[in-house]
């Protein structure tokens, strides 16, 4: 890919999704667009077996960048990494096309596997902030992971994961658009059990109070028949 054809395809990228860009010159003080064109060198250096001169690229970009992509990951087009700090993407990552990954996010391995041992995330799949994906697994296509998310198992095509341990939630089996940037308004499970169980426990709490006020009701009765009772017997002597 030639440069100019580069930085046409990212001012056309970072345009579409971030919507604080106002002008196309703004693209060239964007981190993610400085740390994607040295990866881009760098992995090229890899594949031709120059890996000092690859991560020498790939670290100076870090340290300049806030992004750290390792020149053995394999990205397609339409990568956007909005703000970027802390981003980390690991050596046999692959990343599809029109994929979104936010600051903080990390495609790393557990540290217990041999060869593949980075995740695959498949096209326009959107990372939100903060998450974390660990192991060698699939992120199927047009899938969200909710900010803060911890995934470590297999996610199918068209999904939403949010919570620690990751959660899938599905959504109708509706695809999500690839302009549909928001990751905040997702789906909480956690949430909505915990929601479930305070309505369960207010019934129980007003059944409770029903219960307590019918042996209220049962008791006065008693001791007003006891107490006709006792009037009665004193109105016989």
């Amino acid at each position: 890919m030639g440069i100019i054809k580069y930085i046409n395809e990212e001012i056309q990228v970072i345009r579409e999704r971030d919507p604080a860009i106002k002008t196309s010159a703004e693209v060239l003080l964007y981190p993610c667009f400085w740390a994607i064109l040295n990866y881009r060198v760098a992995h090229k250096l890899y594949k031709s077996g120059h890996y000092f001169w690859a991560r020498w690229i790939s670290q100076r970009s870090r340290r300049k960048t806030g992004i750290e992509i390792h020149p053995g990951a394999t990205i397609g087009k339409g990568l956007f990494i909005d703000h970027g700090s802390g981003v980390i993407i690991g050596e046999t990552a692959i990343i599809g096309d029109n994929v979104t990954l936010y600051q903080g996010v990390t495609l790393g391995g557990t540290g217990k596997e041999q060869g593949k041992r980075h995740p695959t995330l498949e096209d326009n799949v959107m990372v939100s902030a903060g998450a974390k994906i660990l192991g060698s697994f699939t992120i199927g296509e047009n899938s969200k992971i909710g900010a803060g998310s911890v995934v470590l198992k297999e996610v199918p095509p068209n999904c939403t994961v949010v919570g620690v341990p990751g959660r899938i939630v599905k959504q109708d089996n509706v695809k999500v658009p690839r302009s549909d940037m928001d990751q905040v308004n997702l789906p909480d499970p956690v949430m909505e059990e915990l929601l479930a169980l305070r309505k369960e426990n207010a019934d129980l709490n007003r059944q409770l109070e029903v219960l307590e006020e019918k042996e209220r009701q049962k008791a006065a009765k008693k001791a007003e028949k006891k107490k006709e009772k006792k009037e009665k017997k004193y109105e016989a002597v």
